[in-house]
């Protein structure tokens, strides 16, 4: 009997051993990088957060073609087209500086200018294009706020404001002249279901507490000092008006109307990166003087 085996080809490897063929090498991988961190570096007016946000919009393409990953990885060299519908309403806005180091930007926040942007594309600059965002300031209100330049510094930075280790002190002009010249508010608050987006004092909302102090007035207005212990959203805004003083110029919680929100964030103490203990402060806008 005669048994018939499995016929194999020659390797790839025997064949070119024998000569029968060339040895053919792979190319070399082409490194690839993401989108988003490729943007940054050629668009230096956006950080990586408004960054995402363009791509995830569509106003990206690479190589005339939309791209909605800020992740998708692509090759150096690729061309890359930023096509944002228009331009940001206060563009050339550029607060003042007081402090900066290699993991801080400490700036005087201008009346107007947002926090952060809500939702998707925001057609304007906001704090999150200067840095990391920390802590907020409402749109309408002005003065100190830090931003970190790395998450690192972020967290501990945020940790800070959790734990009521960084103290703010404020300052408001207040339609009328509360009774008591200062005091103590521990006035829980909590968002107003009948209208959402505002808050209001009750006693099952959260512990919320501020100091007041007057530091002048006449029979129309008081100048406050605002040291608040917590940080709730309006927090200012809602105890002043629950003193049926309202800030001047508040659009939610006011009576009186002003050319702003007559409040200030005048000072904030917090430590650094390092173990530096440090207060910053922005002067009050001259506005505040002309009320009286």
């Amino acid at each position: 009997m005669i048994r018939t085996g499995k016929k194999f080809s020659k390797p790839a490897m025997s064949r070119v051993i024998n000569g029968d063929t060339e040895l053919i090498e792979a190319p070399s991988k082409i490194p690839k990088i993401r989108l988003d961190t490729m943007m940054v570096s050629i668009y230096k007016s956006y950080n990586r957060s408004t960054i995402q946000k363009f791509i995830k919009n569509g106003f990206v393409e690479v190589d005339d073609e939309p791209v909605l990953k800020p992740n998708a990885m692509f090759p150096e060299g690729v061309k890359i087209d930023l096509k944002v519908p228009k331009a940001l309403k206060n563009a050339d806005i550029k607060p003042e500086v007081i402090y900066e180091d290699e993991n801080v930007l400490v700036l005087d926040k201008p009346a107007g200018l947002l926090s952060m942007a809500k939702g998707g594309y925001c057609p304007e600059k906001t704090l999150e294009d200067f840095g990391l965002l920390v802590h907020r300031l409402d749109r309408d209100t002005s003065g100190v706020v830090i931003l970190a330049k790395d998450p690192k510094t972020q967290t501990m930075l945020r940790r800070q404001f959790q734990d009521r280790k960084a103290h703010k002190t404020y300052y408001a002009v207040l339609t009328g002249v509360p009774k008591l010249k200062e005091a103590r508010l521990n006035l829980p608050i909590m968002r107003d279901l009948k209208h959402p987006t505002t808050f209001r004092v009750d006693p099952r909302g959260k512990e919320s507490e501020t100091f007041y102090k007057v530091l002048k007035s006449d029979d129309k207005h008081a100048l406050v000092e605002l040291k608040p212990t917590s940080g709730r959203t309006h927090q200012l805004r809602v105890h002043m008006k629950y003193l049926e003083h309202p800030i001047v110029g508040d659009p939610i919680y006011g009576v009186e109307k002003g050319d702003r929100l007559y409040l200030h964030a005048g000072s904030l103490e917090i430590t650094l990166p390092g173990g530096i203990r440090k207060t910053f402060e922005a002067k009050i806008p001259e506005s505040f003087n002309d009320v009286f």
